[in-house]
């Protein structure tokens, strides 16, 4: 009880200190930058600016701490995050595993809709992240203080981890993972995917999920973004960031998916399937159809966004 008090207030005074910016990462690769709608894609029918689907992603302040009501996805893995940034919880016999911090303020959130589900927090044992921003992993360190988890990371990503000290905190890292590496526990397994460009270690997470005597298969995408700001072309700290994108679709269209998840929620229309949960039927986050449609877009965007640069950059060069 201590300790979970002693978090909570902590949460509260690093809540006084956050970003005015919603959805601001650490490191400075992303961000809005400016608030020009950007180039324009649709996709079956959907159709966004550069500017609104970065806002479809993180919404607004409000939406980012407060807590979206926590449920069951499917087998043994649960959502816990807030109404923009996803957390989940995949619950084993030896322990849990939760998939991203978000911000440190959000800590107590999070354990509140792991015990609203009937779980303890105290039984997560290893913590993963989707990448190095503040609005994913910025919590690791009050994770692990209140839990004593193991945090995982994978390498291209630990410098800017490291970077990211919420009230001067180390950023705790216990193993460094790679490429298709794959972490264990309790018999789930899930397997780390590199797929950089959002941030040099973006990680998109697959495992299998039992239901009703099918086994599914799940990814957790890291992120395919191009935010608002996101510099493609002539990036001096990351020279080939379009050809790290181009290996991020790559890995994306040869993963099989069943149940599409993602550091967003919205990245997985998580309110509409949430609505047709409560109606029974069919599991509505069982949607492959749902993960193609969410490749597409990014990558189309991306691919916009790199036009819109090159010419620039050649416009200038005249």
């Amino acid at each position: 009880m201590i300790r979970m008090i002693a978090g909570t207030l902590l949460s509260l005074v690093v809540l006084a200190a956050a970003p005015a910016v919603p959805g601001e990462p650490v490191g400075g690769q992303t961000g809005r930058g400016n608030q020009a709608p950007g180039p324009t894609v649709t996709i079956q029918g959907h159709t966004f600016t550069q500017q609104s689907l970065f806002q479809r992603n993180i919404g607004g302040r409000d939406d980012q701490t407060t807590a979206f009501p926590p449920h069951k996805i499917i087998g043994n893995i649960y959502y816990v995050g807030t109404k923009s940034l996803a957390a989940f919880l995949i619950v084993t016999p030896q322990g849990h595993i939760l998939v991203n911090s978000t911000y440190e303020r959000n800590v107590a959130t999070i354990q509140k809709s792991v015990e609203q589900l009937g779980f303890k927090f105290a039984d997560i044992k290893i913590l993963l992240g989707s990448h190095a921003h503040g609005d994913h992993q910025e919590g690791d360190a009050l994770v692990k203080e209140l839990t004593g988890a193991q945090v995982m990371a994978m390498a291209e990503d630990v410098p800017a981890l490291r970077a990211m000290k919420p009230g001067g905190k180390e950023h705790p890292i216990d193993r460094v993972l790679h490429d298709g590496e794959s972490v264990t526990l309790g018999g789930t397994t899930l397997v780390a995917h590199l797929t950089p460009g959002h941030s040099r270690g973006c990680t998109t997470w697959t495992l299998k999920a039992q239901e009703s005597g099918k086994a599914y298969d799940v990814v957790i995408i890291g992120s395919f973004g191009t935010n608002p700001g996101f510099q493609l072309v002539n990036n001096p700290d990351v020279p080939d960031i379009a050809g790290e994108f181009e290996r991020a679709f790559k890995v994306a269209h040869s993963l099989p998916c069943d149940v599409p998840l993602g550091s967003h929620p919205a990245m997985y229309n998580l309110d509409e399937k949430y609505a047709r949960l409560a109606k029974g039927g069919s599991n509505p986050f069982i949607d492959p159809a749902g993960y193609k449609l969410e490749v597409e877009i990014a990558e189309a965007m991306f691919r916009a966004v790199l036009a819109e640069q090159q010419k620039a950059a050649a416009a200038r060069e005249r």
